[in-house]
């Protein structure tokens, strides 16, 4: 059994990656599993232990048996534009696809999700792209399109859903 318990283990991930972007200004690349422990714990999933097709996540609860898809962002400047998220797989088996917004401490702040007919409506309408053509999309583009179906209360210092 580990010494270290998984939430203590992401608590000092989160951490040590803030720290190590203050010291050098590079970001570690750590923000994608961040993602995949907020969203199972914070959208009530079910982590895949193999992932495939584009499915990191089946939904329990209120998604149960929707195969999730899902990527972080780390924003360090929100007035910095043109911010995009990690290559979606159009070809995948996935039903929704939900963007975990971290901060400069890598930690949740807001959680969308879209779901797969409406990411491939924006996929096909910018087809002239050749990010567009490999599933890529702006970090904006994803919020118009998508849902705010969690996002950090500030008040409370807990999480609140819409």
């Amino acid at each position: 059994m580990s010494v270290y318990k998984l939430d203590k283990l992401m608590a000092e991930t989160r951490r040590l990656a803030a720290e190590y972007r203050k010291t050098t200004g590079s970001p570690l690349a750590v923000s994608g599993e961040l993602a995949r422990f907020d969203a199972a714990r914070l959208l009530d999933l079910e982590l895949c232990e193999q992932r495939g097709n584009g499915v990191d996540a089946i939904g329990r609860g209120e998604r149960a048996g929707r195969k999730v898809q899902i990527k972080g962002r780390v924003i360090f400047d929100e007035h910095k534009g043109g911010q995009r998220i990690g290559q979606l797989n159009p070809e995948g088996e996935w039903d929704s696809v939900v963007l975990i917004i971290m901060d400069e401490e890598y930690q949740p702040v807001e959680i969308f999700e879209v779901t797969r007919e409406a990411i491939m409506d924006a996929i096909a309408n910018k087809q002239e792209s050749q990010r567009s053509k490999r599933g890529a999309l702006s970090v904006a583009k994803f919020k118009a399109i998508g849902e705010s179906v969690w996002r950090h209360d500030e008040r409370s210092g807990s999480g609140a859903t819409d």
